[in-house]
């Protein structure tokens, strides 16, 4: 016998499922010593009768409460003075013993438990010892309940304990999704954000050049004009792979993209790279992303004429530093720089922005996280 726990919903009507009544039948054993008796006393059926329906209100209020420490007041000490005073007279009485037990282990710790436990146990043999049952019957009622008082009371307690686990693995199964969905938030953003800030700078320098293009050199218009369709649609696709988190850049691409972008602006353009280092895929795209966000910035903001990107490697780190000789300098950092960082520090690396004049941008990653 086990006194089911509430549904996790917490709902009266969850509580009273019809499996939860089904516990109600060892209450049976109660009218069964009238019914069997070949000479039953007037009183015995009023009384068996009497007990199963107070334990019944009993169980009735422990289901609707569900767990609590209430309980002890509501529940366990009634059922364990009914049961106190019905076994002297009716044996099977000591059911209700278990019962009490049973809300226990339900309720209370298992430090708190166990001298409730003893004290029912205790309390079924004082009843017993006065009991007006004649032998076997009343050393039957006895043993059986004094052994189901600490069976059924550990078994819930052990119920208790597997179901608060339970519900605690839920509670943080619920606690990563809740933690990737944003990190995955955080990505799409941060991504499209250096997608965006890139193509549409591109986009809006070379729409601007290919206004002022047009009465002077239309030839060149139409080669910007369709230099501004071909960004676009490289935005549009990156845009759609980045939201479903399939898409990878590399430091090469990226630089061949800086040459088109920072040609557009009139930024001359230098790079020196070691063409032998190669680099794992994550860290590549990371380092690759960083360098879009420097080149965009150092396109909308910096008013520079040259612009300088190196990448390189010793014994410690691969290195990617982005300078150029613009009016940046000292000014405050925006969301760009800052999601900047945020993506290097996940692989380990660090971001240190120097200059006075210009800015020089310097990317390191440790080289066993980055080369391969």
């Amino acid at each position: 016998m086990t006194v089911p726990r509430a549904a996790a919903s917490g709902s009266a009507t969850a509580r009273l499922r019809t499996w939860d009544w089904v516990h109600l039948g060892y209450l049976l054993f109660v009218p069964a010593q009238p019914y069997f008796s070949p000479r039953p006393a007037w009183w015995e059926w009023p009384l068996a009768i009497a007990v199963c329906a107070a334990t019944a209100a009993l169980y009735a209020l422990k289901l609707l409460r569900g767990p609590a420490a209430g309980h002890v007041r509501t529940a366990i000490v009634p059922l364990a003075a009914i049961g106190a005073l019905a076994t002297p007279f009716n044996t099977n009485a000591s059911v209700l013993f278990v019962y009490a037990a049973a809300v226990v282990g339900d309720t209370l710790s298992w430090r708190g438990a166990r001298p409730w436990f003893a004290a029912l146990t205790v309390l079924n043999g004082a009843a017993a010892a006065v009991s007006r049952v004649p032998m076997p019957y009343r050393l039957w009622g006895f043993v059986s309940a004094s052994v189901l008082i600490w069976v059924i009371g550990l078994l819930e307690l052990r119920q208790r304990d597997r179901w608060q686990e339970w519900e605690n693995q839920r509670l943080r199964s619920s606690q990563v999704e809740l933690l990737a969905t944003l990190a995955e938030r955080e990505r799409i953003a941060r991504d499209l954000h250096d997608l965006l800030g890139h193509s549409l700078t591109a986009v809006v320098m070379r729409a601007q050049l290919t206004k002022e293009l047009v009465p002077v050199d239309p030839d060149r218009a139409r080669a910007e004009a369709e230099e501004i369709e071909r960004n676009a649609r490289e935005a549009l696709a990156a845009v759609r792979s980045t939201v479903t988190g399939w898409r990878r850049t590399t430091v090469r691409s990226e630089l061949e993209a800086a040459r088109r972008a920072l040609a557009g602006t009139g930024v001359s353009l230098g790079v020196d790279c070691d063409d032998g280092l190669l680099l794992v895929a994550a860290v590549e795209h990371e380092l690759g992303l960083a360098l879009r966000e420097a080149v965009t910035n150092v396109a909308r903001h910096a008013r520079a004429s040259h612009c300088r990107i190196g990448l390189d490697a010793d014994e410690r780190r691969v290195r990617l530093v982005i300078a150029d000789d613009g009016i940046g300098g000292s000014a405050p950092e925006g969301t760009g720089l800052t999601g900047l960082r945020e993506r290097i520090a996940k692989v380990g690396g660090a971001v240190q922005r120097s200059g006075s004049a210009g800015t020089t941008l310097t990317i390191t990653v440790p080289l066993g996280a980055a080369a391969r």
